[in-house]
């Protein structure tokens, strides 16, 4: 049984991974996402929330 270590339930280095659109960082599949992983786009409800008020909002200008 040399091959089944590799393999095992609790292996997570196998998962598939993304990086959020909105702060850059890496987050794994979840099995909460597994009928829509093509579709997460936030690490987290919360970047999902900055995200979307960042678009509601007028981008701030350079010029005072």
């Amino acid at each position: 049984m040399v091959g089944s270590a590799a393999v095992h339930k609790g292996n997570k280095q196998s998962l598939p991974t993304k990086i959020c659109a909105h702060c850059g960082r890496p987050m794994t599949w979840r099995r909460a996402w597994a009928r829509c992983w093509d579709e997460v786009r936030y690490c987290s409800e919360a970047c999902r929330r900055r995200a979307r008020q960042g678009r509601t909002e007028a981008p701030p200008s350079g010029e005072r």
